[in-house]
């Protein structure tokens, strides 16, 4: 029960912290967008949803390991983290 709660919380933070982002105005959606971001070693931080094909996370991951960029991987589609 106390977990549930927790993971209601932290997904809420994390919802909330994405809804700030978007509305900063500083961020690029897309996969195209997101590899050459990462190319040029601009990105902070990759949130990756779990709707996300396994060839192009792993792409994904490897260009940020690479420009040295934090991961997230978001437990929620691309459609639901923004609204």
């Amino acid at each position: 029960m106390v977990a549930a709660k927790k993971t209601k919380k932290a997904t809420e933070s994390i919802n909330s912290r994405l809804a700030l982002v978007v509305k900063s105005g500083k961020y690029t959606l897309g996969y195209k967008t997101v590899l050459k971001t990462l190319r040029n070693s601009k990105g902070k931080l990759v949130i990756i949803s779990n709707n996300c094909p396994p060839l192009r996370k792993s792409e994904i991951e490897y260009y940020a390991m690479l420009s040295k960029v934090i991961v997230h991987h978001y437990n929620g589609t691309a459609v639901n983290g923004i609204n």
